[in-house]
C-alpha cells in the first residue's frame, strides 16, 4: 500500500506537464519492470508504486483530487487499488500500451497487436527488388520482365499447412487464444504462446509441400512498365505483389528502386544531357556545323543526331545548348535541353605540304587573332619580372 508522495516516487516537480511525466514513468518503468529484473519482489513491488502514481498522475481528474486532498483524495484513505475494483494488475500491459504502444507489449508482455489480432489473417511483406536500367530505357520508357523471388500460398494445402484431409486443432495450452498468463502475486502477464507461437492452433499433420508453413518460396515473374524520365534512386511500387500474407491475409506490396548504367556518351544533369563534340581546328576557326549525338529520334530526322552551329573562333570548352533534346520530364510533357561541349582537334600526321601551310598561316596571324595568349604572355611577364625584383633586393 503506497503511502509516500507520487511525485517523489516518480521523481518530479509538482508542476510537471504531461509529457514530462510519461517521459519519467517510461524510463522508471524500463529500469524496474519485473522482467529486466528476474521477477523479484523488490522490482515488483518498486514496479507496482510506480505504476500506481502514473495512474493517478496522468489522470487530470485524480491529479487534481491528489494535489487537494493527497491520497485520501484518490483512494478514500491511502494507498488503495488506483486501477478499478477487482482488477488489481491483471491489466497492467493495458498501461504499458497507452503509454509505450504495442511495441512494449511485443517486447515485455508477448503482446503483438492487442492478441486477438495475432492469429488472424496477417498482410504479407513488402519486398525491395533493384534494378538497373539504361539511359536509352529511361529516356523512352520501356516494359521489362523481372523475377522476384517472393513467397506464395502453397497451393496443396491453400495456405492452412495442414495435410490434405486434415485441419489444424484448437492448441491445447492456450485454448485457441494464442496467449498464455503467468502470474506471481498480484502481479500477471501475457505472453505469446510458446506451443503455438501465437496462432491459437496446431498442425497435427503438416502438409508434405510447405512442411506446415502454409507458403512455398517461389519466383514470381512479372511486368514493369518503366515510365519516361525516371532516374538514379527512383521508386515504382507495386500494389499487391510482395510476399503473400499469412491465414487468408492480403499480400504485401512491391517496390522496384531504378539505377541507370553510365553511358559512353551522354552525362546526365537533371533533365540535361551533356555531350562532349571533338571539332576540326579549321572548323573551330572558320565557323560551320557538325553534328551531336542525341537520344531521340523524332527531332532528329529518324538519324539520332542533332545539327550543331559552331561559331568562329570557338574554343575547347564553348557550349551550344539545343532546347528539347533532353531528358522528358517525369509525369510532364517538359523536356530537357541537349548541351554540346566542343572539343577542338589539331591535326596530326601532317604531310610536308600541310606544314609549310600552317608555317605561313602562323607566321601571318600574329598576336593579335590570338588574344588569350596575348593576354597570357602579359601575365607571365609580370609574373617573372616579379620574382627577378624580389631576387634582386636579397
Amino acid at each position: 500500500m503506497a503511502t509516500r508522495d507520487y511525485y517523489e516516487i516518480l521523481g518530479v516537480e509538482r508542476t510537471i506537464d504531461a509529457a514530462g511525466l510519461k517521459s519519467a514513468y517510461r524510463k522508471l518503468a524500463m529500469e524496474h519492470h519485473p522482467d529486466r529484473n528476474g521477477g523479484c519482489d523488490e522490482s515488483m513491488a518498486r514496479f507496482k508504486e510506480i505504476s500506481e502514481a502514473y495512474t493517478v498522475l496522468s489522470d487530470d481528474q485524480k491529479r487534481a483530487a491528489y494535489d487537494r486532498f493527497g491520497h485520501a483524495g484518490v483512494n478514500g484513505g491511502g494507498g488503495g487499488n488506483p486501477f478499478g475494483q477487482g482488477q488489481g494488475f491483471a491489466d497492467v500491459n493495458d498501461i504499458f500500451s497507452q503509454v509505450f504502444g504495442d511495441a512494449f507489449g511485443d517486447v515485455f508482455g508477448g503482446r503483438q497487436g492487442g492478441g486477438a489480432r495475432q492469429h488472424g489473417p496477417r498482410r504479407g511483406s513488402d519486398l525491395r527488388y533493384d534494378l538497373e536500367i539504361t539511359l536509352e530505357q529511361a529516356y523512352k520508357g520501356a516494359e521489362v520482365e523481372i523475377a522476384v523471388p517472393t513467397t506464395a500460398t502453397c497451393e496443396t494445402c491453400e495456405g492452412s499447412g495442414a495435410k490434405a484431409g486434415t485441419k489444424p486443432v484448437t492448441c491445447t495450452t492456450c485454448q485457441g487464444a494464442g496467449r498464455v498468463r503467468t502470474a506471481n502475486g498480484f502481479f500477471q502477464v501475457e505472453r505469446t504462446c510458446p506451443r503455438c507461437g501465437g496462432h491459437g492452433q496446431m498442425i497435427a499433420e503438416p502438409c508434405t509441400t510447405c512442411a506446415g508453413h502454409g507458403q512455398v518460396r517461389k519466383n514470381r515473374k512479372l511486368q514493369l512498365k518503366v515510365p519516361a524520365g525516371v532516374d538514379d534512386g527512383s521508386r515504382i511500387r507495386l500494389s499487391g505483389e510482395g510476399d503473400a500474407g499469412q491465414r487468408g491475409g492480403p499480400r504485401g506490396d512491391l517496390y522496384v528502386f531504378l539505377s541507370v548504367t553510365p553511358h559512353e556518351l551522354f552525362e546526365r544533369d537533371n533533365l540535361d544531357l551533356l555531350v562532349t563534340v571533338p571539332v576540326p581546328m579549321t572548323t573551330a576557326a572558320l565557323g560551320g556545323e557538325i553534328e551531336a549525338p542525341c537520344l531521340t529520334s523524332e527531332a532528329c530526322d529518324g538519324r539520332c543526331r542533332a545539327p550543331v552551329s559552331v561559331p568562329a573562333g570557338a574554343q575547347t570548352g564553348r557550349t551550344v545548348r539545343i532546347k528539347g533534346k533532353g531528358m522528358p520530364h517525369l509525369n510532364g510533357k517538359n523536356r530537357g535541353d541537349l548541351v554540346v561541349e566542343l572539343f577542338v582537334e589539331t591535326p596530326t600526321d601532317l604531310t610536308a605540304r600541310q606544314k609549310e601551310l600552317l608555317e605561313e598561316l602562323a607566321a601571318s596571324l600574329g598576336d593579335t587573332q590570338t588574344p588569350r595568349n596575348s593576354s597570357f604572355a602579359g601575365k607571365a611577364k609580370r609574373f617573372w619580372a616579379d620574382i627577378l625584383g624580389a631576387e634582386a633586393t636579397q
